[in-house]
Formats: C-alpha cells, sequence, structure tokens
C-alpha cells in the first residue's frame, strides 16, 4: 500500500504505458503475479483503475506488456563472439532474467509470446546456431531444449497443430510481419514441430549425434555446451 505522500508525488508524475508496465513487474516481483489486479495497480499508482485503460486495453494487454519488457531485458551477445561464447551468453542472460522474476516463467508459458521483443531474442538465438553451421532443423531442436531449460517450457514461435492454412490476406499480413526476421522466416518455411530430424526422432541426448546435418566436430562442440547449459541451469534454479 503506497502512503498519501508517495501517492501524491505519484500523481505529480505522467502516467504512460511503460511507468505502467514497470510498476505491474515491480509488483509482481514484490507480491507474486496473483497480487496484480488493476486495481491493486492502480492504487500503486497512485491513480484510480480506470485511468490505466488510457495506457493498457485489459488485463490482457497488461500481461502481454509485461511480458514483452521482460524479454527485451534479456542481453544479447557481444558481436565477434564464436557461436559457442555467443549461446552461452545469451542463455544465461536469459536465466539470469528468468531468476529476476521468477514468476515470468509462467506468464510467458501462458501468454502468446509473439511480440517484437521475443521474437528478436529468438532471431537472435536462431542466427548464433546458423551461422555457427547448424542446419536449420538441428537449430530448431536446440531451440527448444534451450527454452525449456531456460524458460521451463517449449518456444514455440508458431503454432503446428493442425488447423487450416491461414488466407492469402493473412498470409500476406504474417509475411510483412515477419520480414524483419529473416533466420524466425527460414524456420517457418523449414521446420515442422514433430521433433523429427533427417526422417529420425532426436532427443536431448541425440541433439548433436547426426552426422547428416552437422560435421563431427561440431557436433562434439555442440553437445558439450548444451551439457554446460543444462548443468549451470540446474545449479542456479533455485526449485532444483
Amino acid at each position: 500500500m503506497v502512503t498519501r505522500e508517495a501517492a501524491t508525488t505519484e500523481r505529480r508524475t505522467p502516467l504512460t504505458r511503460d511507468r505502467v508496465l514497470r510498476t505491474a513487474i515491480e509488483l509482481a516481483d514484490r507480491s507474486g503475479v496473483e497480487a496484480l489486479s488493476m486495481r491493486r495497480l492502480g492504487q500503486e499508482l497512485g491513480v484510480d483503475a480506470m485511468a490505466l485503460y488510457r495506457h493498457v486495453r485489459h488485463k490482457d494487454d497488461l500481461l502481454d506488456g509485461i511480458v514483452e519488457m521482460i524479454v527485451g531485458q534479456i542481453e544479447r551477445p557481444g558481436p565477434n563472439a564464436d557461436w559457442k561464447t555467443a549461446l552461452r551468453e545469451q542463455a544465461m542472460a536469459a536465466r539470469r532474467v528468468m531468476l529476476r522474476h521468477p514468476w515470468a516463467r509462467r506468464v510467458l508459458e501462458e501468454r502468446a509470446t509473439g511480440g517484437p521483443a521475443f521474437l528478436t531474442y529468438i532471431e537472435s538465438v536462431l542466427a548464433t546456431l546458423l551461422d555457427g553451421g547448424f542446419s536449420i532443423d538441428l537449430a530448431h531442436h536446440a531451440l527448444h531444449v534451450l527454452g525449456s531449460r531456460i524458460f521451463g517450457f517449449n518456444q514455440d514461435v508458431f503454432e503446428d497443430s493442425g488447423e487450416p492454412d491461414p488466407s492469402p490476406e493473412a498470409a500476406a499480413m504474417l509475411a510483412r510481419a515477419l520480414a524483419a526476421y529473416p533466420r524466425i522466416t527460414e524456420l517457418a518455411g523449414s521446420v515442422s514441430h514433430d521433433g523429427v530430424l533427417g526422417g529420425r526422432s532426436v532427443g536431448d541426448d541425440q541433439l548433436v549425434e547426426n552426422p547428416r546435418q552437422v560435421d563431427a566436430d561440431r557436433l562434439r562442440a555442440g553437445e558439450q555446451t548444451l551439457a554446460d547449459l543444462r548443468l549451470a541451469g540446474k545449479r542456479s534454479d533455485p526449485a532444483q
């Protein structure tokens, strides 16, 4: 609960979407995401709850916004890093963000994570893998492995649930939206979500053992990198 003096100061500060989202994250960090309501958030900001609707359309818009802001906190690797170093940096940066906001994993899993910040993160990870010599199928599986270890669930950028193909208009709109994400566009056109690489079902331990996909040296390096990340994840996860 904010004090009267704090509420007066808050009212003098212009209310913006950015301020609303940052305050929502602070509230969730302090009291848990279950405490996040429009009424409680209004109290934190010193305004009536109805004033928030000028900046967030509804509760779902609020949750989508804080997901985007949290994913946007994940630092990108340096431009000259080799793929193994870049992959470690990206994975550990994402894990640090998740540990700062432990409630965010559930919100990320429940929300439709397709905003610009999330797509930029996926694009960056895919670029690291593909530029490191991974095939698109192997990169796709590695993305799932890393997602399950870092976020606690698989990162499905595209829903592949047997639904009818989109209309030409919807497909054109999607193509325009993904124009800034060439690696994701390549992934969308090349892979399925059945866990198959080269016609074989692949698990975590087999991720880097298919010589038809990548050369042996890169496979061994990839196996060690992912093993290191899994071990680091277990050591830093307070739930384990």
